[in-house]
């Protein structure tokens, strides 16, 4: 079994998201000590947006070097996550949305012909069989129901992406509120981490 972790908070070890996304790994991993992981830190190492020229390079036209390295890291981006079974993803919500690194990484997997297509029946996800858990860090609350939740442009995008490409089993384990106080920032954490503790194990699919 693979596990693909990512995190995309740009603060560190002050951020809230890399601590839940980190509990949600080691409780995959205690569940299945044998469970291959493999991390990127979209923060430390950030992918860059796309670029028409990128495109072209893509595609087979003639680029620089640092272009056809570009490619090249693409292509390692895609490959991580196809041979994943699990993706757990460290998502602080930046002004109502994911943040410009995590965007830029899915735009590496959002690729036609390689995770959707599309037929005269519309669009076709090609990426399914997959689990996707998110570390969601929140400084208000944005669950359904809160006065907020209508300005959660972050969690809606997500499931609606992965859904596009064919992939529905995508879990939530929120830290929300945590710029309120210290005093809820230090609660909200312990929920996330007593709801990482609980997830279900990754298990291998049927033969």
């Amino acid at each position: 079994m693979k596990l693909l972790h990512l995190d995309s908070s740009i603060l560190g070890d002050n951020s809230a998201s890399r601590e839940v996304s980190a509990a949600i790994v080691a409780r995959l991993r205690q569940a299945d000590p044998s469970l291959d992981v493999t991390y990127r830190d979209l923060a430390a190492d950030p992918v860059p947006h796309l670029s028409g020229a990128y495109l072209a390079a893509a595609a087979g036209a003639p680029g620089s070097e640092a272009l056809q390295q570009e490619v090249a890291t693409s292509t390692a981006i895609m490959d991580e996550f196809l041979a994943a079974d699990t993706v757990v993803i460290g998502a602080p919500m930046y002004n109502f949305t994911i943040s410009t690194q995590l965007k830029a990484w899915i735009d590496r997997i959002a690729v036609r012909g390689k995770t959707f297509s599309y037929s005269e029946n519309g669009p076709q996800g090609l990426a399914g069989g997959k689990r996707v858990i998110i570390a969601v860090a929140r400084g208000n609350i944005y669950s359904p129901g809160a006065p907020a939740a209508p300005n959660d442009f972050q969690e809606p995008y997500l499931r609606a992406l992965f859904g596009f490409i064919g992939i529905s089993d995508v879990e939530f384990v929120r830290a929300e509120g945590i710029n309120f106080s210290p005093e809820h920032r230090k609660a909200a954490l312990a929920s996330a981490q007593e709801t990482a503790a609980a997830l279900k194990p990754t298990l291998p699919k049927a033969a």
